[in-house]
């Protein structure tokens, strides 16, 4: 590969999610600020409609008609905008306006996500030796995003953050119109069936992808909790800069998808998948026991501990995926659990988790200490029901699942 294209492609991964952490992690402590609180839990929820929405664009309509840098420029321009003008309607007091920009903008977003690992994969001849260093990039804007408007700007409680996510929205869709042309795929029919990834039901025959895909759906309903509370909960305990001190998560993320290798050649793919499942118990546990004094260490080690839960979960579940599955059905079984896990299941996650909040944390001041204990404990209980059940009952399956062949873990 050129380097003027590795570099070209480096920078629009930086770019990329640049845009999403200059702002998802501030949100919710703004909206607290503003007197919005109440409604937080809609912020973390406008990001799985997109999700769903997404498959459906980009399996009819981007991947066919146009070109992948002009769809991406033309996203990122609106929904720059989009999100510029946000903080405005937050600002007069317009909830459902601003929640109505925020929707529209990730409506934008997320089809961007998957047209850039197109793009990227497009111009590359070794995928497997290069994406991971280019998908590292993503990663590493996403950390520098958090840095800046916290621990530079110390802007996380104002609407600074959802104007640099515009702005970086708005500079993402100029910078899309320089990168390498990449045609639209050959204009073969694609059915709703296929956009959905409906034929990969077919491998829910298989005990084992069956359960893999509940457990995977149902843990993202705990998952929400973390996206949506925990910036408000490391606010809540005065912890100064709450976005910087969560980028801690992806520096640990960038650590541990590096020491992935090592795990897949030690142990098999049943207990990478079960270590990252007690990440997760242990990450809100820890969060449980940190509320009523505010440990410090303890709500860090939570925060760290991102690393394992995304990497030995959604990045080891997405390689077991595409062992399983057979050539022809791959890309849609991929697409099937993207729809269960970030669409589905962190849509009902959000909304779960906005209704815990608001019933349990009604208190402000010390009194909060314990509620956020309880609080915590839910996610925990739930995340250990699941991985118990998954632990039970999962069985390695290292190859196709059309040729009925498996291991007993």
């Amino acid at each position: 590969m050129k380097k003027s294209i590795y570099l070209q492609l480096s920078g629009m991964m930086f770019l990329e999610f640049f845009v999403w952490g200059a702002w998802y992690v501030t949100v919710g402590n703004y909206m607290s600020r503003i007197g919005m609180s109440d409604v937080i839990y809609w912020a973390y929820t406008v990001g799985p409609i997109g999700a769903v929405i997404s498959p459906f664009f980009l399996g009819m309509v981007a991947d066919r008609f146009f070109s992948t840098e002009k769809v991406l420029a033309a996203l990122h321009l609106i929904g720059g905008v989009a999100m510029f003008v946000a903080p405005l309607a937050a600002e007069s007091g317009a909830a459902g306006w601003f929640i109505f920009f925020l929707l529209l903008h990730m409506v934008c977003y997320m089809p961007t996500i998957g047209l850039v690992n197109a793009l990227a994969f497009h111009h590359m001849t070794e995928q497997e030796k290069y994406f991971p260093i280019i998908r590292v990039f993503g990663t590493i804007g996403w950390i520098v995003a958090g840095v800046f408007v916290s621990a530079v700007l110390g802007a996380d409680e104002t609407g600074l953050p959802l104007r640099i996510a515009g702005i970086a929205g708005v500079v993402m869709g100029v910078y899309s119109y320089t990168l390498p042309h990449t045609p639209p795929s050959p204009k073969e029919h694609v059915t709703v069936r296929q956009v959905l990834g409906l034929d990969a039901l077919a491998q829910l025959k298989s005990p084992s992808f069956l359960i893999f895909i509940v457990s995977s759906f149902l843990i993202c309903i705990p998952l929400s909790t973390y996206y949506a509370y925990a910036p408000v909960f490391v606010n809540f305990n005065s912890i100064m800069n709450p976005a910087f001190k969560m980028t801690f998560g992806q520096m640990s993320e960038v650590l541990f998808i590096l020491l992935l290798p090592f795990f897949f050649r030690m142990m098999r793919i049943k207990w990478i998948l079960f270590i990252g499942m007690f990440a997760w118990v242990l990450r809100y546990v820890l969060f449980a026991l940190a509320a009523p004094a505010g440990i410090f260490w303890m709500i860090m080690g939570g925060i760290i501990l991102h690393g394992i839960c995304y990497d030995f979960f959604f990045v080891a579940g997405q390689i077991y995926v595409d062992k399983i599955s057979t050539r022809e059905i791959r890309g849609q079984a991929q697409g099937f659990l993207v729809l269960m896990t970030y669409g589905v299941g962190m849509f009902i996650g959000a909304q779960a988790s906005g209704w815990l909040h608001n019933s349990i944390v009604t208190s402000t001041g010390p009194d909060a200490a314990s509620q956020w204990q309880t609080f915590w404990s839910i996610p925990a209980a739930l995340a250990a029901i699941i991985m118990i059940v998954f632990g039970l009952f999962f069985k390695n399956t290292t190859t196709s699942v059309s040729d009925k062949a498996s291991q007993t873990a």
